[in-house]
């Protein structure tokens, strides 16, 4: 009698979608440890794509072909952006969010998905501080401490991000009594230069005496080097003191950026003052508001 032979049987779907959003999570952790993303990208898309792991676990039973095919993989990703907008994620948040699962299907199951991202709204007018607010600042930083003073001079006349300013070695500064330079660690290990003006290197040269010329962290505190959260903490207490509540560092940077386009620079370099990678990132700083427009009409026809 003829022996038949026994065809392997391959399952539609994944016993276990879950499992299987475990199996692209270690993929997706392998793929961003040797990825050139910015330090604070890579922790948000970590988190996301662990979000989106969670909620596809809890409701593994209605996308039970989560990662079988393109199909089925939009079908579970956007219902989890239904879920992120219903639970007032802005749309931001819902964006990166789906970026990251993107690229959490790009790299553990070969699916390169197309779901809508979430519309968001064009910015206005950059919060930027008023010349009294930023006045008010200035002294308040001057009150604190010689630290945090310099701090916000680098985020208000160099205009450092946050995780920028966080980073300096004292070798990224190169000055003297008439001029300067700050070399500013940015985003995809992206490095530029940034002159600066006399207001912040009187504050920077100040430190430096204080603190001493040793290489190493620019910024120290009682427990070492400052990192973000503190850089932030040092600018929301300096806002408190000043009257300008929840002050955060990105404002000074957007009063930086608007200081620059109100003095005469042109978008190319305002764009690479501040390390932006697409010039339509920059165009928003050169939205004037309504109080500033009216100032125009007012100059030019009186």
């Amino acid at each position: 009698m003829a022996r038949t032979a026994t065809a392997k049987v391959i399952p539609l779907r994944p016993a276990d979608p879950a499992a299987a959003a475990e199996g692209a999570l270690a993929a997706l952790h392998r793929h961003l440890d040797r990825c050139a993303l910015a330090a604070n990208t890579t922790k948000a898309y970590r988190a996301r794509a662990r979000a989106y792991a969670a909620w596809l676990a809890q409701h593994a039973g209605k996308h039970p072909d989560a990662f079988v095919d393109q199909v089925g993989a939009e079908a579970a990703v956007t219902a989890w952006r239904r879920h992120l907008i219903a639970t007032k994620a802005s749309p931001s948040t819902v964006n990166q969010a789906l970026a990251a699962v993107d690229l959490l299907y790009a790299v553990g199951a070969g699916l390169r998905l197309k779901v809508k991202r979430a519309r968001v709204p064009r910015p206005g007018e950059p919060e930027a501080l008023t010349p009294k607010e930023q006045g008010a600042v200035e002294r308040a930083a001057d009150r604190r401490a010689i630290r945090d003073a310099a701090i916000v001079a680098v985020l208000l006349y160099a205009g450092a991000r946050a995780e920028e300013c966080a980073r300096l070695d004292v070798a990224d500064l190169a000055l003297t009594a008439r001029a300067g330079t700050i070399r500013l660690h940015g985003k995809g290990d992206e490095v530029r230069k940034v002159p600066v003006p006399a207001p912040a290197r009187d504050q920077l040269t100040a430190w430096i005496r204080h603190r001493g010329a040793e290489s190493g962290p620019l910024w120290t505190g009682q427990r070492g080097q400052l990192t973000i959260s503190g850089i932030t903490q040092v600018v929301l207490a300096v806002g408190t003191d000043a009257g300008v509540p929840s002050l955060r560092p990105h404002r000074l940077r957007h009063t930086y950026a608007t200081r620059l386009r109100q003095g005469g620079a042109d978008p190319a370099q305002v764009q690479a003052l501040l390390g932006h990678a697409s010039l339509g990132t920059t165009a928003r700083y050169f939205r004037a508001g309504s109080a500033e427009q009216a100032a125009v009409v007012e100059r030019i026809f009186e």
